[in-house]
């Protein structure tokens, strides 16, 4: 099978149609109450760093990277942990903060910025695909669905051309139709020889970063393409024989308001699990209580004795009996993981593995 004669941006197709519009509607007030929600929250660090697990998770399992948030918090807090998947959806976390700390500062996402993030999720520098005869199977049948594009100097050609489209707004689309289009492409050049899918589901968010759609990355799909992953893969490869950007780009736009409507749940438990242990901790333990120390309780799933004494500036017996004092009252629960005993905040924990 030949390699796909990938057309470049923008797409020469009518992509604002009726139907396109009228779930456009929806999809931008799901989002905005969603960020205007989030905009409210002091402390987001606290919303992305419990959200961003979730959508590591998620996003590595669309790869048949599987593990578990036990698996997950363990790779987080223990240094050479060993379960490898656990420690790629860890990288692919990493991956996403970087990106996300990139956007902002530079105002921008190009192809250099969406390299730099896969070989953080990768942790090699295979760079762009040089080798031909790349193909994409049918994992029940092994039958060939599509061959991307190849040859490093045409997928560079390619890359240029998302990176201004993503950039410019010379055509007057809407952000949100832009970003299904972004998603089409970026996944139909393929340009890595791993981590295509992860990278381009955070492409996803970043770029609703980029246009201040959100100001955190708190909003993903992958959960909702895991969901629909059928009609995913074949709306894809619709819209590369039959053009069919009308559907595409609406399951795009309504997984973008269903999952700001399930992020927003999700956003406000969250928020009202920090005021209630706010609230416990200035009744039960007032000595100890400071917006800081919730902070930290917050920040991760975990804390540790170090975290406490270079958060609070205190000594290390302080740390350690403030610690005590949280867990005896059921605040935390500890265990020891290698040398270390490690703090968790199960509440929080389990508010994101088991998101309602």
């Amino acid at each position: 099978m030949n390699d796909y004669n990938l057309p470049i941006l923008p797409p020469d197709a009518e992509l604002e149609t009726k139907y396109v519009l009228k779930q456009l509607a929806k999809t931008n007030r799901a989002l905005a109450e969603l960020k205007g929600y989030a905009d409210t929250i002091p402390n987001k660090h606290i919303l992305i760093n419990a959200i961003t697990i979730n959508e590591a998770k998620d996003s590595s399992a669309i790869e048949n990277i599987i593990t578990t948030h036990d698996e997950l918090y363990k790779a987080i807090c223990q240094t050479g942990y060993k379960n490898p998947a656990a420690k790629e959806v860890v990288s692919y976390r990493t991956a996403l903060w970087h990106g996300y700390e990139q956007v902002k500062k530079r105002e921008m996402l190009t192809t250099n910025m969406i390299l730099d993030i896969q070989q953080h999720i990768e942790n090699n520098r295979a760079g762009i695909r040089k080798l031909p005869r790349t193909v994409l199977m049918n994992e029940t049948t092994c039958e060939t669905i599509y061959t991307p594009p190849s040859g490093e100097q045409k997928l560079l050609l390619l890359m240029a051309n998302l990176e201004k489209y993503v950039n410019e707004d010379f055509d007057g689309i809407d952000p949100l139709i832009k970003l299904a289009v972004i998603h089409y492409q970026f996944e139909s050049i393929h340009p890595f020889y791993d981590g295509n899918g992860r990278t381009g589901r955070i492409i996803n968010v970043l770029y609703l970063v980029l246009k201040e759609l959100l100001d955190s990355p708190i909003l993903y799909l992958s959960r909702y393409i895991i969901r629909n992953k059928s009609a995913y893969y074949t709306l894809l490869q619709e819209v590369r024989t039959e053009g069919n950007w009308e559907a595409w780009i609406v399951f795009i736009l309504k997984g973008i308001e269903v999952t700001s409507e399930e992020t927003l749940v999700l956003v406000k438990r969250i928020n009202r699990e920090v005021d209630a242990m706010t609230a416990e901790i200035k009744d039960k333990l007032p000595k100890i209580y400071s917006r800081e120390l919730i902070d930290l309780l917050f920040y991760e799933f975990y804390t540790k004795i170090q975290y406490i004494e270079e958060g609070l500036g205190v000594s290390r017996r302080t740390s350690v009996n403030y610690l005590t004092a949280l867990e005896r009252e059921g605040f935390l629960v500890s265990e020891k993981l290698g040398k270390e005993r490690i703090y968790q905040n199960k509440r929080l924990f389990d508010l994101v593995r088991y998101p309602k």
